[in-house]
């Protein structure tokens, strides 16, 4: 999806603050959503990143990185019928009202435990699968330029550029389609070098380079 949260190599917005000695969690609220997340174990249709780049870009460029979360969590919610409009709007009414009202709260350690034991365990990346590399490290490559109405990991500004496949790190998880470990459709991915002058002209640092990864859909050999 081309949208506002693609930004690689635009110009206008200035420098990205950086906040000294930042906090995991700035809010109270912004560590019950991340709990919220890694606890739910609901479907997720369209993947949480797409809900985000489907918003307006002035509400993008204006949200902070839970406040983007929020947006697309309330969205996978309604869409599973967790939560309905008339539920978001009473509490949205009472909490304008009653800023400080009680927050709904239910104990179940079982779950926070299983939720603890999921972040703290490890998760393999990599997916057992039948596909061969089509590819392999020293191979010359081209990305596919393509505009696909959902999301993808190929920016905007590496499409249509050859590069030099320089790792394979085996089958994952094809983050087009679904998210990462939904056993959907596996790939196999590997990190391409580009000569940042192919991406960004003259105006690049000379001899400097990016890797970006790249699943095996991306690609095609260079002509």
């Amino acid at each position: 999806m081309d949208g506002i949260h693609d930004m690689g190599g635009m110009h206008g917005f200035g420098p990205v603050p950086r906040e000294a000695n930042e906090p995991v969690f700035h809010e109270a609220w912004e560590g019950r959503l991340y709990a919220m997340r890694v606890s739910t174990r609901l479907a997720d249709p369209g993947n949480l990143r797409q809900h985000i780049e489907r918003m307006e870009p002035g509400q993008y460029l204006n949200s902070s990185y839970y406040e983007k979360w929020l947006h697309a969590w309330t969205q996978i919610l309604l869409a599973n019928g967790a939560l309905t409009e008339e539920e978001l709007q009473a509490r949205e009414k009472l909490l304008s009202q009653e800023p400080t009202a009680p927050l709904p709260r239910r104990e179940d350690p079982a779950r926070a435990r299983q939720a603890l034991g999921r972040l703290r365990t490890p998760q393999p990346l990599q997916r057992e699968a039948e596909a061969e590399p089509r590819f392999h490290i020293g191979d010359s490559v081209s990305t596919r330029h393509f505009h696909p109405p959902g999301h993808t990991r190929l920016p905007r500004y590496a499409r249509g550029k050859k590069g030099v496949v320089v790792s394979y790190y085996g089958c994952q998880d094809f983050e087009d389609e679904a998210p990462a470990g939904s056993g959907a459709r596996v790939q196999p991915l590997y990190a391409v070098r580009f000569a940042a002058r192919d991406l960004w002209g003259e105006s690049a640092e000379p001899a400097s380079t990016v890797h970006l990864d790249m699943w095996e859909s991306y690609l095609e050999t260079a002509g």
